[in-house]
């Protein structure tokens, strides 16, 4: 038996229901559970008693829903070749859009009400109170809600906006005709998107030098379609945000999860101020390469030889296990049975969805799906996807389901958090400067391609929206000389910008959801500097991040990340991150040059 089907190595999915005829039992309740809602319908903020059976009984549904959903994409993920998996993915997918479509009518109902009257409903059915926040961010976005006809209106505009994203998926995954290319040995690989980290870690030079001229170029080939659409994109961006009544298309995409556009700009200013310690990690990589130049293409290959190391599960279980036991035994107890439990599912198989991610699943415990092969990646992997599970296992736990539901902007915080203690914990056992010297790389390469690199493209897209909001036309000319201009800010003057760099930006599909890698950079930052602040301070600072596990969606994302002691509308925790980005950098320094 191999160790992909070893039970204990599998998922246990009957925590969620105990078989295939109980989750048909689901599947046939919801529908009588969304038929109580949709009798509501034109009553819901009639009564202070309407309005809070309206509310339950839309928690039941969603909580039915998600439910029956994750069982059945636990189940798919597994084994993706299994028919019967696939029919019922399809089922709760399809039933999860109908669902939507008969609950359309609920939220602008609860528009009608004001402020005023959700309180005199609060006065007189006291259970409401858990819904206070929810309405809080309704009548807070009220004022940017429109006429019926309007709402009809920009719904249909909202689709004709997401074609720009399906015409670049369309080009890059159908048009595009990437060519092969090959290095010193003659082998040839395909230079796509599949192949990128492949590629670029390669330690054969011309791969990498062909391999990037090669993808670049080929987007180069159709730079003008790009174009074309990604401008299609920001006026679609830019007419919304108007229409909204809106200041700006970026404060309309950061007003979703409340986030004031001084985060925004204190982030890209205080990296922009803070560029020269990127300067000197590229001048580091430089030296210990031995290159006259230095080029995007050696960016990613690592600095530091011959440190492979493999582990097994076991193993690995127990360096994050031993890596988080500052957190606290209740937070080790609840780690020790992620495993013992099953919630994981960890190594390749047959029909198995690639990569890494957790699911929170109301009501029960969450799961994390790992393609575990043994390397120092897989543990990494292993603790980031641990912190999805342990945010949300608190997050269910403390809070009713109204309020369990983390932010984008604070989602990737507890998994970072993670990573940096288990960091942390494998360089102070390191048993050989070469061990720590690839820690310390592997460490500068995540704050460099996450905090430097995304920030970069945050400071673009601002840029570019901006250009768009005063009616200055998107070019491939002006887009590729605003992009060379924040690389020679961003790498300095020692780093060579070749002209395929100028046209990256073509190649970059989050650009096509506005505003949305900045949270990476500020995501980061924050968990940095939480890290710091519990192997400094200890006790205090451990109950105050747990406070902030545990309160999951129940306040502005700004507000919950100040229980954990950081603020992001400064430019503290930034600075936090880009000091044990220089920090790490001199300690590997000292190891490489002696």
């Amino acid at each position: 038996m191999s160790q992909s089907t070893k039970k204990q190595y599998t998922w246990d999915l009957s925590a969620i229901y105990p078989s295939q005829e109980a989750w048909e039992e689901t599947l046939n309740k919801i529908p009588e559970l969304v038929s109580k809602v949709t009798e509501m319908k034109g009553k819901i903020t009639s009564s202070a008693k309407n309005l809070l059976n309206t509310l339950n009984y839309v928690n039941e549904v969603s909580i039915a829903l998600e439910r029956a959903y994750s069982y059945a994409r636990l189940s798919f993920d597994t084994n993706m070749i299994n028919d019967n998996a696939k029919n019922n993915f399809e089922r709760i997918d399809s039933l999860a859009t109908q669902v939507d479509e008969q609950l359309a009518f609920v939220e602008p109902e609860l528009l009608n009400m004001d402020e005023e009257q959700f309180q005199k409903y609060k006065n007189e059915e006291p259970e409401l109170e858990i819904y206070s926040f929810k309405f809080e961010k309704l009548f807070r976005m009220k004022k940017h809600i429109l006429s019926q006809e309007m709402e009809e209106l920009l719904t249909k505009m909202d689709s004709l906006g997401r074609s720009f994203k399906k015409i670049f998926d369309d080009l890059v995954v159908n048009d595009l005709d990437f060519p092969e290319v090959s290095g010193e040995d003659g082998e040839k690989i395909k230079a796509n998107n599949a192949n990128y980290l492949k590629a670029l870690t390669s330690r054969d030079r011309t791969l990498r030098r062909n391999y990037f001229k090669g993808l670049l170029n080929t987007y180069k080939s159709h730079q003008n379609s790009i174009t074309s659409t990604y401008y299609g994109v920001v006026k679609h961006d830019v007419f919304e945000a108007r229409a909204r009544k809106y200041k700006s298309s970026r404060d309309m995409a950061l007003s979703a999860n409340f986030i004031p556009e001084e985060v925004y700009d204190n982030l890209i200013n205080t990296v922009r101020n803070n560029a020269d310690k990127l300067h000197k990690y590229i001048d580091l990589r430089k030296k210990v390469l031995n290159l006259e130049e230095i080029h995007f293409y050696d960016l990613f290959v690592p600095m530091v030889r011959g440190v492979d190391k493999s582990y097994s599960f076991e193993e690995a279980q127990n360096i994050v296990i031993d890596s988080l036991a500052i957190l606290g035994n209740d937070y080790v107890d609840v780690l020790e049975r992620t495993f013992s439990e099953r919630w994981i599912d960890v190594y390749p198989g047959d029909g198995k969805k690639s990569g890494a991610y957790a699911m929170g699943i109301y009501g029960t415990h969450p799961y994390s799906l790992q393609n575990f092969t043994g390397n120092l990646e897989d543990v990494f992997t292993l603790a980031h996807e641990l912190g999805h599970v342990m945010h949300s296992y608190y997050s269910n736990e403390n809070q009713p389901y109204v309020n369990s539901k983390y932010t984008i902007f604070t989602a990737e915080v507890a998994s970072t958090v993670n990573e940096t203690l288990l960091f942390n914990y494998l360089l102070a056992k390191a048993n050989s400067p070469e061990e720590k010297a690839n820690l310390l790389n592997i460490h500068l390469d995540g704050i460099r391609s996450t905090l430097y690199r995304q920030t970069l493209f945050a400071d673009f897209e601002k840029q570019v929206h901006e250009k768009v909001e005063d009616n200055q036309p998107l070019t491939p000319e002006s887009l590729r000389k605003l992009y060379r201009s924040l690389y020679e800010t961003y790498y300095g003057k020692d780093f060579v910008i070749d002209e395929e760099l100028t046209y990256e930006w073509l190649r970059i599909p989050h650009f096509y959801s506005a505003f949305y890698v900045y949270q990476y950079s500020t995501g980061i930052s924050a968990a940095i500097s939480i890290a710091k602040g519990i192997m400094n301070e200890g006790k205090s600072a451990v109950n105050g991040y747990k406070d902030f596990l545990k309160s999951g969606g129940s306040d502005y994302s700004i507000n919950l990340l100040k229980k954990a002691g950081v603020d992001m509308s400064s430019p503290q925790p930034i600075l936090d991150a880009i000091e044990d980005f220089e920090q790490s950098l001199q300690q590997l320094k000292s190891i490489i040059t002696g």
